[in-house]
């Protein structure tokens, strides 16, 4: 029987200016980190319910976040994206079989995404979920080599294929789940606000903000300079 997969979310502080700013270049800062927090809410509702999951919270800052229970929480540490990784992945797999990596940034995320994860685990040493911008929105391992992630280019086009040479490289067999899409730019709202009105994905947090602000389609909302736009 597989045991539990340590699920490590990767968390950015959800305030004003440090939360979402490719999203906030198109909302304002203030309507991005409430998304940021509402993002993370269901991202961490979604992992709690998954028995067959550990979740761990992974902050950039030791900050407190209202009404978010974590029974883990570890710090990412210092060093790129790579760095914070391999760290803290590492750390996962000497308690688990399996460790996951991922962010907030996709609330919504079927649960059946990270059961084809864990499954692909089963005879892979990795597993990567692509991201439909190019990176990927889910990193799965069995191990994970010393400098296994060094020099790989983040945030960009190509992320999910250097990842995957990288892997490669080091000896390890790379699986690939079904694609799904990170919250970074306005498309990226509207892909997602569609979705939940058809409700063919779940996010209450998220949706509620939506709401809030305005960002639901066929909803008006008042941007940061105090004019209206039709969604």
């Amino acid at each position: 029987m597989v045991d539990r997969v340590t699920a490590c979310l990767f968390v950015k502080p959800p305030v004003p200016g440090r939360a979402k700013t490719r999203l906030a270049a198109a909302i304002g800062p203030a309507a991005a980190s409430a998304l940021a927090e509402a993002f993370l809410r269901d991202t961490w509702s979604l992992l709690c319910g998954i028995p067959w999951i550990r979740p761990v919270l992974v902050l950039e800052e030791l900050v407190e976040l209202p009404g978010l229970v974590a029974d883990e929480v570890w710090p990412q540490g210092d060093g790129d994206l790579g760095r914070r990784l391999e760290r803290t992945l590492r750390r996962a797999l000497r308690e688990s079989s399996m460790a996951f990596a991922l962010g907030s940034d996709s609330p919504g995320l079927p649960v059946g995404l990270l059961g084809q994860a864990r499954g692909a685990l089963l005879t892979a040493d990795a597993v990567l979920g692509p991201a439909s911008d190019g990176g990927f929105y889910l990193l799965g391992m069995r191990a994970c080599p010393f400098g296994v992630f060094e020099g790989i280019s983040w945030s960009c086009a190509t992320t999910c294929e250097e990842t995957r040479e990288r892997l490669r490289a080091r000896g390890l067999r790379v699986a690939f789940i079904g694609q799904w899409f990170d919250v970074d730019h306005h498309e990226d709202l509207d892909r997602l606000a569609a979705a939940l009105v058809r409700g063919t994905i779940h996010a209450p947090a998220t949706r509620g903000q939506l709401h809030e602000l305005g960002l639901l389609p066929g909803r008006t909302w008042t941007g940061a300079k105090g004019s209206s736009q039709r969604q």
